[in-house]
């Protein structure tokens, strides 16, 4: 798609003039549009912040150069709005999206969230997305009228379904959901407001999905390297990789290793950014889709790789995988973390005195179910570094996850 595509919105984008508003109404703003507030309103919220000292893959205390939470996010942003501007898509939108995505992560990443899904196995589990729609309509506490951010629905709506649709048009859960049902957290709020969970989300949700994959592929092998799980040679066997690696190596030939990486980084998120660029430029043109709401019920997503190039993210993910994500050291660290967050929801649900004041007198309901997912928002909330606090205070020992 022409670079000068960008200097024009596509009647498919999201126009915050045209929002469906917020839950709560609320005055319009003279200087901010609608999604630029919500932007605004996730960047300054608590768990936003929280971020920083939350596991990507490594925790936060392992090094300093390893992303964060916080940094992958702000990376995903870049990403998002890239790929929003050159479609001619609304990049606050694209920005609010990739700003909130990981807000629910729980500390110690995936390790954190497998622990409280077990803890949570007797009223329907724990699911990292699902709690990103509960802090930011219910968690967060910052408006003297209502909880949460209040955000608008385009922002919710993306929030929730930016991997596709969660149940089919008659509620029936769909997808990774058919088998456990909704999410406890996106089925209470459906109560209230209609997020039609049964079509597609906006093309900006969609882009934000795809630009947090391009985020992953790329900075997780940085951040490899830079561990030393694996060294450049390993990824020869990576097509994508091994094609790059060899240009800058003939183009650079007395390139340090820091640059090469670097370089290697650099050139994987454009090849992948224009990709998507040139694959879902044509998906839309053939769609000729006139609102956003053409975009939602199309039946398919409208924004991804070329077949090539989902074959190459296979590959990398492939690689990352067991040299990585499933690597001794890694595995031994989130293992130790899984049974630290577990331990902390134990002892909380026997002691919930343990816990601060304003979060022990809620521990008191008769709802068992409202009682455990309770003690899950309170942990999820938690940074790496305050949930070792926590059980290095109410536990003799506690592990070092190094």
């Amino acid at each position: 798609m022409a670079v000068e595509a960008a200097l024009a919105r596509a009647p498919y984008a999201s126009a915050p003039g045209r929002s469906r508003g917020r839950l709560y109404p609320e005055p319009v703003s003279a200087t901010r549009n609608a999604v630029r507030r919500d932007c605004d309103r996730i960047i300054h919220a608590t768990a936003f912040r929280r971020l920083a000292y939350k596991t990507q893959v490594f925790v936060f205390h392992e090094g300093d150069h390893f992303r964060t939470r916080l940094t992958h996010t702000l990376e995903v942003t870049q990403i998002a709005r890239s790929l929003a501007r050159a479609l001619g898509l609304d990049e606050d939108l694209a920005e609010a999206l990739a700003l909130a995505h990981d807000l629910g992560h729980p500390p110690f990443g995936h390790a954190g969230e497998r622990a409280l899904d077990r803890c949570l196995a007797a009223c329907g589990g724990f699911d990292h997305n699902a709690q990103t729609l509960r802090v930011v309509t219910a968690l967060e506490k910052r408006y003297p009228a209502f909880d949460g951010l209040n955000l608008s629905w385009e922002t919710l709506e993306g929030l929730v379904k930016h991997n596709g649709p969660l149940t089919l048009r008659d509620g029936t859960p769909t997808g990774s959901y058919r088998e456990r049902a909704l999410p406890h957290a996106i089925a209470l709020h459906g109560r209230t407001q209609d997020l039609e969970l049964w079509s597609f989300a906006g093309a900006e949700a969609q882009i934000a999905a795809i630009a947090d994959d391009i985020a992953y592929d790329a900075h997780d092998i940085d951040d490899g390297l830079r561990a030393a799980l694996f060294v450049l040679e390993d990824l020869a066997e990576v097509p994508l990789i091994r094609d790059i690696l060899s240009d800058i190596r003939h183009q650079h030939p007395a390139l340090d290793a820091s640059r090469l990486v670097h370089e290697l980084v650099r050139r994987l998120i454009t090849q992948m950014i224009e990709d998507v660029i040139a694959e879902t430029g044509p998906r839309l043109q053939a769609l000729a889709p006139r609102s956003a709401d053409d975009v939602r019920h199309a039946g398919h997503p409208v924004g991804g790789f070329s077949p090539a190039m989902a074959e190459a993210d296979r590959a990398i993910k492939g690689f990352l995988y067991p040299r990585m994500y499933r690597h001794d050291r890694i595995m031994r660290i989130m293992g130790d973390a899984e049974r630290l967050v577990c331990a902390l929801f134990a002892r909380y649900l026997e002691r919930p005195d343990d816990m601060p004041a304003e979060w022990a007198q809620i521990v008191d309901s008769g709802d068992a179910a409202a009682r455990l997912r309770h003690i899950a928002d309170f942990i999820a909330g938690m940074t790496d570094r305050y949930a070792l606090m926590e059980h290095a205070r109410l536990f003799d020992s506690t592990p070092e996850l190094r």
